[in-house]
């Protein structure tokens, strides 16, 4: 595979670092052939150092690995998507990725990230318990109270889809995901092993239709 791969005149490729889970973009860096091949062996990512002139290992010092998922090429096969699982801030100033500052935002167009987000909003909730939040009620009433809500606000999804109320809908179906993520916390269960259990079905799926 890296063989047909094409690196630049200074046996450079790009390689875009993304959060294997989340699908955040956490930095941008180059490899050679000499890096890409300890990624591969090591399972953890290796980068070349244009100013440097020499490799280094994401978290060598600062113990910030990136353990890899998955290693895509383009159709040109001259950039990389390196899919990680990081263990801390891939950025050097200690966030969580190096792309923090917005140019343009269109905060009417919705993305799957508010879901991690809400997750890591609900845990910390869960630990500060700051009084007069709505999470921290919950979580004080526990697990009953939790599920009564889960139960109530899947049953306003069904009646706003009944009546074929879009905006009803919409609406019911946002408090549905936020008490189920308060649920799933509750039960110690993280949002991604939910999603892993979406995706191994869909893959035992598609499999299954395969073979038919």
């Amino acid at each position: 595979m890296i063989e047909g791969l094409k690196f630049d005149e200074k046996g450079l490729i790009t390689a875009v670092v993304q959060d294997a889970q989340s699908k955040e973009v956490l930095t941008v860096a180059y490899m050679n052939e000499e890096s890409l091949q300890k990624s591969i062996e090591t399972g953890e990512t290796w980068f070349y150092s244009r100013s440097r002139g020499e490799l280094w290992h994401k978290g060598e010092t600062s113990g910030n690995t990136q353990k890899i998922v998955s290693i895509k090429t383009d159709c040109d096969a001259d950039a990389l998507v390196v899919e990680v699982l990081p263990a801390g801030p891939a950025c050097h100033n200690g966030t969580i990725s190096c792309f923090t500052e917005t140019v343009l935002e269109n905060d009417s167009v919705g993305s799957v990230d508010i879901i991690p987000e809400l997750a890591r909003i609900i845990r910390q909730r869960e630990i500060d318990m700051p009084e007069g939040a709505y999470t921290t009620y919950l979580f004080e009433k526990g697990i009953d109270k939790i599920c009564k809500k889960v139960g109530e606000e899947a049953t306003e999804v069904v009646i706003g889809a009944k009546n074929r109320d879009a905006q009803e809908v919409k609406w019911e179906a946002a408090d549905l995901i936020y008490h189920l993520l308060v649920l799933l916390q509750e039960q110690k269960i993280d949002v991604y092993e939910v999603l892993e259990v979406l995706k191994s079905r869909h893959e035992e799926k598609r499999a299954s239709t395969k073979n038919q």
